[in-house]
């Protein structure tokens, strides 16, 4: 019986969002924590407290503390188990190990890795009756329906007119750092290019694929009467959601 294909990882979400990156940051900002996390990572292996402690010459309460704050702010994980090449009778210590986690502070947010991954789709999977750029645009889009139709599908919003399927877009569109602002009740203006300054070297490459990742995504999560536009403004996203008149706003992408 064939298995099912392991779970791909978006790496758009992979990392640490923008809050919990700097929580992370913040919890790295004194000495012995940091240089515990950096002995364990270094470690290869699970680390017992009491080895955490000795490696900074803290005592091993002192080292707990410290070592549950990594845990709280996902940058470690702890569980009970012997050390490497010893057995134990009785109940096991906990230990600590890294996680996969990514601290990646950027203010305003980027998202460069989620760029890099649809351009490698793209090659990947480029037929032979289109251009690179057509891949690129498919790669997006696809990207895009399948994070709509996953929210969809996770929510259960029922039917989503105009307004509320904003309302539910404005989440995804905080934690790719779009910066939605609502102009109006039909209409979101988006005040970061997460792609940014990448979309300046390449705009209808990449505004392309920007606007193509967010139709995805519209059309995954079947929200009605809602388009995603090219509207650059300085400074700003090259795209705006909205309905109606917002397909005027139209125009060919100048860069960021």
């Amino acid at each position: 019986m064939a298995s099912d294909p392991p779970e791909q990882t978006d790496p758009a979400v992979s990392a640490l969002d923008s809050a919990g990156a700097i929580d992370s940051v913040s919890v790295l900002s004194e000495d012995s924590r940091r240089r515990m996390f950096a002995f364990i990572r270094r470690a290869r292996r699970p680390v017992t407290r009491d080895e955490a402690a000795g490696s900074v010459g803290i005592s091993r309460k002192l080292a707990a503390f410290h070592l549950d704050k990594l845990v709280d702010a996902g940058l470690l994980r702890a569980r009970y188990a012997s050390p490497e090449g010893t057995r134990k009778v009785g109940r096991q210590p906990k230990v600590y190990e890294p996680t996969d986690a990514q601290i990646t502070v950027n203010i305003p947010d980027r998202r460069h890795e989620l760029l890099a991954d649809l351009l490698l789709d793209a090659v990947l999977t480029e037929r032979a009756d289109e251009t690179a750029v057509q891949a690129a645009m498919r790669a997006a889009r696809q990207r895009g329906l399948e994070v709509g139709e996953a929210a969809r599908h996770e929510t259960r919003p029922g039917r989503l007119g105009p307004e509320r399927g904003l309302t539910t877009c404005e989440g995804l569109l905080e934690q790719y750092g779009y910066e939605p602002v609502r102009e109006t009740p039909t209409r979101i203006r988006l005040r970061n290019c997460p792609f940014h300054p990448l979309a300046a070297k390449a705009p209808e490459l990449v505004c392309g694929m920007n606007q193509a990742f967010l139709s995805g995504y519209l059309d995954g999560l079947e929200v009605g009467g809602v388009r995603a536009v090219l509207a650059p403004e300085p400074g700003e996203c090259c795209v705006r959601l909205g309905s109606g008149g917002c397909e005027s706003a139209a125009e060919t992408p100048t860069g960021h």
